[in-house]
């Protein structure tokens, strides 16, 4: 991508791309190879980036897990969440990934994502019958169950902005400016939610995986970055990392002989006298990690790493437990980033959904 424009609409595909196919985690890592690319050099490991000023050619991780973010939250967040910037100035050319917390105002849905509230902004007879304005407080740090720093004399209560047309109280306080994953009643009723009546401390807040683990939504993704190849495993947030890696090369096998339940009746990774000795993908796993390259590909990433190098390792394929081509016979020279991962994330699908009816 050459300019701010195209840079923007290539981070509005990739987002997509995610969305689609539920990926719960999207890890940008630094492939080494930015001194290519326009720019000229890479001023990242030089410490003269300034994250306020526009990063997509002094530093275009930045600038991808700046827009990833963005697109990731629900639309009414966003003016507060994330405050004007370069990055963000065609912001509004991206697509819509309407997700399933993307919720509409007059939609129901047992979560919701909100953002906590200043409760001196607002006055009690909003949400108790007129008892007067909410306390001044000073705002000191104090510990809670939550880790986050709270004033010392902070009222017990906390008012969330949910995009509906009533605030939500929640009886805990948590500082202004959060964003936070909330549990509704089970006695709110959907008329309710999308009223101007008072619904009171009809919620509570939640870990941002509960939605997932509890009711099987697919509630969006996490961004992170990596300064190499090597931090995308040793930094995983799992438990246990990765079980399950696969990269993504035309020098690979093709994707399809590598697959799980295409033509193999073995339940287990391994070979059969049948597979020419094509190593089969397990059936059951917790972490899947597919690694796509940038335009140098994933072997060049490899080369720049200095932990991998360390260790030994001589060639890509080494690194993953699967090293696969997602379009074998492909058409063009070269197939984009943003292109390869729609190819190989729809490729995978199957594999995924057949894992989770286990």
């Amino acid at each position: 991508a050459l300019t701010h424009d195209q840079k923007t609409a290539v981070a509005g595909q990739i987002g997509r791309a995610l969305a689609v196919s539920c990926v719960d985690e999207v890890v940008i890592f630094n492939d080494g190879q930015n001194h290519k690319y326009k720019g000229g050099q890479d001023h990242r490991n030089q410490g003269t980036v300034n994250e306020d000023d526009h990063t997509g050619w002094t530093d275009p991780d930045h600038f991808l897990y700046h827009l990833l973010s963005y697109l990731e939250v629900p639309p009414f967040l966003r003016r507060t969440l994330f405050p004007f910037h370069p990055n963000l100035r065609t912001a509004g050319a991206l697509p819509s990934l309407d997700m399933p917390h993307h919720l509409r105002a007059n939609e129901w849905c047992p979560y919701r994502e909100g953002i906590t509230l200043d409760n001196r902004d607002f006055t009690e007879d909003h949400y108790d019958g007129g008892k007067g304005a909410a306390p001044q407080t000073k705002r000191t740090k104090k510990s809670t169950e939550f880790g986050l720093a709270l004033p010392d004399d902070s009222p017990n209560y906390t008012l969330i902005d949910a995009g509906v047309p009533q605030k939500i109280k929640v009886p805990v306080s948590i500082p202004p400016n959060t964003r936070i994953t909330l549990k509704l009643s089970s006695t709110l009723e959907s008329s309710r939610i999308t009223s101007t009546e008072n619904i009171g401390s009809t919620a509570e807040p939640v870990h941002p995986a509960t939605p997932r683990e509890e009711a099987g939504y697919y509630w969006g993704y996490t961004v992170r970055r990596s300064n190499d190849l090597s931090s995308v495993f040793t930094e995983c947030p799992h438990d246990g990392g990765y079980d399950l890696s696969i990269g993504t090369s035309e020098r690979g096998q093709p994707l399809s002989h590598v697959l799980h339940g295409c033509g193999n009746e073995s339940s287990q990774k391994g070979t059969s006298e049948n597979d020419g000795g094509i190593e089969r993908l397990p059936a059951n796993w917790n972490h899947l990690l597919v690694v796509f390259g940038g335009p140098s590909g994933v072997e060049a990433a490899v080369s720049a790493d200095k932990e991998l190098m360390a260790a030994g390792v001589k060639e890509a394929k080494d690194v993953f437990d699967a090293w696969v081509n997602i379009c074998p016979g492909q058409g063009s020279r070269t197939i984009r980033t943003e292109e390869a991962i729609w190819v190989g994330l729809t490729s995978l699908r199957e594999f995924v959904i057949q894992r989770d009816e286990t």
